[in-house]
């Protein structure tokens, strides 16, 4: 049997290897760009967080979030980790579960792919795009940009999602399926990083903090997280803003909400400042918060309560000082956008779940044909859910059941 996977990202490489592993005769593996596994490489700030041993359903959004079960039941962290463990792989568990290459390097995670698919039966074909699929009385056609054709018994579609466009991220992976009688949600940005008002962040670039974030649409909580989150000169990023920024990409007049102080009640923090006052008079407003948040916050939360920075700490008045207390508690930052396509890690939406097979992943629509990875309508929470998913739809693709 021939078969054909269009995309060598992640889902891709691991549906080859374990198509190839079962014994098909002959796996043909086409990557648009020249290398294998470029967003991989990225991911996770070069450490790539390759799965999570906390997975479970429900760290996965989409039209059908029971759609992931099967794959995630078939080939579970402990499954994917012997996968890689036999690809000569080290890892480490950090104590919240997410899994690491023992190198601290996501090019490790690339690397080990990249000699399991150097196999007699796999074929490597990088720098070729597929322009087009046309469906044959038993198969497939395959056309590629240049003008050259390919035919298999069996496709599997592993194109990722829109997310990321300078990795190689595009809409290829939807237009094939659409193609070929499949449908598409409304795609959006998740994982990504939020703009706001510029005005409000200015100075704090580069600001790291831990928070306790809400955000909301006129009053209604619409996500909540935990984290760090880092200030940018746009807006804001971090672990923490990932996990709500698909709630926000999907809203319109959202308000984030920071506790920058969630290990603290607001009677702890007033007491803390009562004392600073009364023990450091000669100290300027300015210093009100140093030892507590990061100077250049503590600075700007002091200001935007109305209080000169350089006046004498002493001539803060109660009601400042309260206001000072309220704001550490509940910073709000209006949302007005965020970094888009380009700057997100992953795809909000797909193709519709519905239309294949969670145990197999076959489409219902076109026999023989499979889809696996970002582009179906499968999206995960930051931690390492969507390689999971990537490795685990990829494997389940690659046993060609069905």
């Amino acid at each position: 049997m021939k078969i054909a996977i269009i995309g060598a990202g992640a889902s891709g490489m691991a549906a080859a290897v374990t198509a190839a592993a079962s014994g098909t005769d002959q796996v043909l593996l086409f990557e648009r760009q020249a290398r294998v596994g470029r967003k991989l490489a990225a991911t996770g700030n070069g450490r790539c967080n390759l799965t999570n041993r906390r997975t479970e359903p429900g760290h996965y959004h989409g039209s059908g979030t029971d759609f992931v079960r099967p794959a995630l039941e078939a080939f579970p962290p402990e499954k994917v980790l012997e996968f890689f463990q036999t690809l000569g792989l080290y890892t480490v568990t950090e104590p919240d579960g997410k899994v690491y290459p023992y190198s601290d390097q996501a090019n490790s995670v690339v690397d080990v792919l990249r000699f399991a698919l150097d196999r007699r039966n796999i074929t490597l074909l990088t720098g070729t795009e597929i322009a087009g699929v046309k469906r044959l009385p038993k198969g497939f056609r395959l056309k590629t940009a240049d003008g050259q054709s390919y035919e298999c018994e069996v496709l599997i579609v592993a194109c990722g999602g829109a997310a990321g466009t300078k990795l190689g991220g595009g809409l290829s992976g939807y237009q094939l399926l659409r193609s070929l009688g499949h449908h598409c949600t409304k795609l959006s940005p998740s994982l990504v990083q939020l703009k706001s008002d510029p005005g409000v962040v200015q100075g704090l670039k580069g600001v790291r903090a831990n928070a306790g974030l809400q955000l909301t649409v006129n009053g209604a909580l619409l996500a909540a997280s935990w984290g760090e989150v880092q200030f940018t000169d746009y807006g804001i990023s971090g672990p923490a803003v990932f996990e709500i920024s698909r709630a926000a990409a999907l809203a319109e007049g959202a308000v984030l909400q920071l506790d920058l102080l969630p290990g603290y009640s607001a009677a702890d923090l007033l007491s803390a400042l009562c004392i600073r006052i009364s023990r450091f008079p000669t100290l300027e407003a300015g210093d009100l918060l140093t030892g507590i948040l990061h100077n250049r916050l503590g600075k700007m939360l002091v200001k935007a309560c109305g209080i000169p920075l350089s006046a004498p700490i002493t001539a803060i008045k109660w009601e400042q000082l309260n206001d000072v207390v309220q704001i550490c508690h509940a910073f709000r930052l209006p949302i007005v956008g965020n970094l888009g396509m380009e700057g997100a890690q992953v795809t909000a939406g797909g193709i519709v779940t519905q239309e294949f097979d969670p145990t197999s992943l076959q489409s219902r629509l076109v026999p023989g044909l499979y889809a696996c990875g970002e582009v179906l309508d499968v999206d995960g929470d930051c931690g390492g859910f969507n390689l999971q998913w990537a490795w685990a739809s990829g494997m389940l693709a690659g046993q060609l059941k069905g």
